[in-house]
């Protein structure tokens, strides 16, 4: 069993708040792990190149939560503890619909198989009940306008977090999440950047941060990511909804960065000459050729493809509590 250590709270030391506090709970049914004495760990609901996501349970209010846990290979590596206070700053001052709840952070204080000490970050997040556009285009692909509700979501996420000057720099199928109810929830804020700090960066000199079926040609060429690589990784994404592929695919990651830096991608013929346009511009090679912002690509998927009135998009509610 792991040995766990407790400690007071203290915002300069929590993951995103502040400090966490980890033990175990005797019960009915035998030894339950706890985190930050509130958070009951479950069943392991996903698990991802970093993290484990567990379905977890909130013993104040007894809401479910999701739990994620940087695994324990990776507990010693200042790079992964880095992302997930990354992840937890970015998103835990946003509320916004279509954008994961980070309900609260800390570390977790145990020992390995070994008996060697271990800190390892975790988030408390909301618990989406759904499935991953990943998953939703591995079973076939989506009718237009499902394709386009997805779509406007995730460029209504973008709006929110680009305002807040968030940066995300992984927009991929795996990112967005569909609920049971059809909603989307952009979620893996983990390679975050603020747009006000250019210096903030987790990337290290010969690095790549991201999906190069999905990233931008100046990410993949060393340069940094603004809100308008956001943008064109979104255009990759419509391009995938509407084609069943991304725009570049390969036999290994250095052809398919080769492909976004010099190569046209392949025409998808939607019959909506608008919205073929809207995708072009999405995808120029040049920053200064696409969608200057997130508003501007909503706006015009949605006159290429439904016309009348455009609406504002949902504003993000920023709060600083978690």
């Amino acid at each position: 069993m792991n040995r766990s250590t407790a400690g007071r709270r203290r915002p300069e030391d929590n993951v995103a708040p502040g400090t966490t506090r980890t033990g175990s709970v005797e019960g009915p049914l035998g030894t339950r792990r706890v985190l930050l004495e509130r958070y009951e760990v479950g069943e392991v609901i996903g698990c991802g190149a970093t993290a484990v996501v567990h379905r977890g349970r909130d013993l104040r209010t007894g809401r479910s939560v999701a739990i994620k846990v940087l695994h324990e290979n990776l507990a010693t590596d200042p790079r992964f503890h880095a992302r997930f206070r990354r992840e937890a700053q970015a998103v835990t001052g946003l509320r916004h619909p279509e954008i994961v709840v980070v309900h609260d952070a800390g570390y977790e204080h145990s020992t390995d198989a070994s008996g060697v000490p271990l800190r390892r970050p975790f988030l408390v997040m909301e618990l989406i009940t759904g499935r991953s556009l990943r998953d939703v285009l591995e079973r076939g692909l989506p009718t237009l306008a499902e394709a386009l509700d997805y779509q406007l979501g995730v460029l209504s996420a973008l709006e929110a977090s680009h305002r807040a000057g968030i940066v995300h720099r992984d927009i991929k199928p795996a990112n967005v999440m569909v609920t049971a109810q059809g909603a989307v929830k952009v979620v893996d804020f983990g390679v975050a950047r603020s747009s006000h700090d250019p210096a903030a960066t987790l990337t290290l000199p010969g690095e790549l941060l991201g999906t190069p079926s999905y990233l931008a040609p100046e990410q993949l060429r060393g340069y940094a990511a603004d809100a308008r690589s956001d943008l064109y990784s979104a255009g990759c994404l419509l391009h995938h909804l509407l084609s069943g592929r991304p725009p570049f695919v390969g036999d290994d990651p250095v052809s398919v960065a080769y492909q976004h830096v010099h190569e046209e991608p392949a025409r998808v013929d939607t019959g909506v000459a608008a919205l073929d346009s809207v995708l072009a511009r999405a995808l120029a090679k040049e920053r200064g050729d696409r969608f200057q912002d997130a508003r501007s690509f909503r706006v015009a998927l949605l006159r290429a493809t439904r016309g009348g009135t455009v609406r504002p998009g949902p504003d993000a509610v920023t709060s600083t509590a978690c």
